[in-house]
C-alpha cells in the first residue's frame, strides 16, 4: 500500500491537508495518528517512535519462546515503552502481569491511553530504564535507543521521531550496556531476556551480555531480512 493508499484509507481530516504535511516530509503514520501493531490500534505522535515490523518480531518471538519456557502467570517488564506497542501486545497474549517504563513522561501519557484503548492494565512507572524497579521478573523485553549519534539515518526519521528513542551514548550500546550489568538485580533465577538491537552490535552485546549471565543461554537471531536484530537471553 502506497502512503497516498494509507491516506485515503485510514485519514480522517481533511486530504489536501494530510498530502501538505506528507509533502513537507512528515511521516504518513503520524498524519494519521495510528497504527496497526500485532493486530492492535496503537495510537502514535511525535512524543514516541513509529512501531517497527521487526519489533513485531521481536514480540512474536517473545511469546513463542515464553510459551515454551513458562507454565506459570508471567511477570513481565518492558524497559523504554514508548507508545507502549510492546507491552500491550504482550498482556494480550500471555498470562502475566506487565509494567513499564520510560523516561519520558509525555510518551508514557500515549502509552496510558494506548493501554485504556486496547482495554488492558499495565502498571506504567516514569524513570530511566531499571533505576525505578522493585520487584523481581521473569521477563524483560526492550527495544531501547541504539542509534550511534554519528550514524547517518533517514531525514524522514531524523526530522520526525524523537531523539531520545534514537540515539545513544558508546555507539548506540550504552542503554544494553547499563540493563544488563544491573539486570540481575530485577530477574528471577528462571528467566527470559528479549532486546531489539542494530544489526551490527550482535557479537558485542553477546560477548557483553556473557559477563552477566554466563549459564544463561544466550543467542542472536536474524529478523526476515536476514540482519542480524534479536538477541535473547535465557536462564533456567
Amino acid at each position: 500500500m502506497t502512503e497516498l493508499e494509507y491516506l485515503k484509507k485510514y485519514y480522517k481530516g481533511n486530504l489536501e491537508d494530510a498530502l501538505k504535511r506528507l509533502k513537507q516530509g512528515e511521516p504518513v503514520q503520524y498524519i494519521v495518528g495510528n497504527v496497526d501493531f500485532y493486530g492492535n490500534n496503537i495510537e502514535v505522535n511525535k512524543s514516541v517512535l513509529i512501531p517497527r515490523f521487526e519489533t513485531e518480531e521481536l514480540v512474536e518471538k517473545t511469546i513463542k519462546r515464553c510459551q515454551k519456557k513458562f507454565q506459570n502467570e508471567l511477570d513481565i517488564i518492558d524497559i523504554g515503552t514508548g507508545s507502549g506497542c510492546i507491552a500491550i501486545t504482550l498482556k494480550k497474549e500471555l498470562l502475566c502481569n506487565v509494567d513499564a517504563v520510560d523516561i519520558s513522561k509525555k510518551a508514557l501519557e500515549v502509552a496510558k491511553k494506548n493501554a485504556h484503548q486496547n482495554n488492558v492494565s499495565i502498571n506504567f512507572i516514569e524513570g530511566d530504564l531499571l533505576e525505578p524497579l522493585k520487584k523481581k521478573y521473569d521477563v524483560l523485553i526492550s527495544n531501547p535507543p541504539y542509534i550511534d549519534k554519528k550514524e547517518e539515518i533517514m531525514e524522514i526519521v531524523k526530522n520526525n521521531e524523537p531523539e531520545i528513542a534514537l540515539y545513544a551514548d558508546h555507539l548506540g550500546l550504552s542503554c544494553y550496556e547499563k540493563i544488563l550489568k544491573d539486570a540481575n538485580k530485577i530477574m528471577k533465577p528462571n528467566c527470559l531476556l528479549a532486546f531489539e538491537i542494530g544489526p551490527t552490535q550482535g557479537q558485542y552485546l553477546k560477548e557483553y551480555a556473557k559477563q552477566y549471565f554466563p549459564n544463561a543461554n544466550i543467542t542472536i537471531e536474524k529478523d526476515l531480512q536476514g540482519r542480524h536484530r534479536f538477541l535473547f537471553i535465557d536462564r533456567i
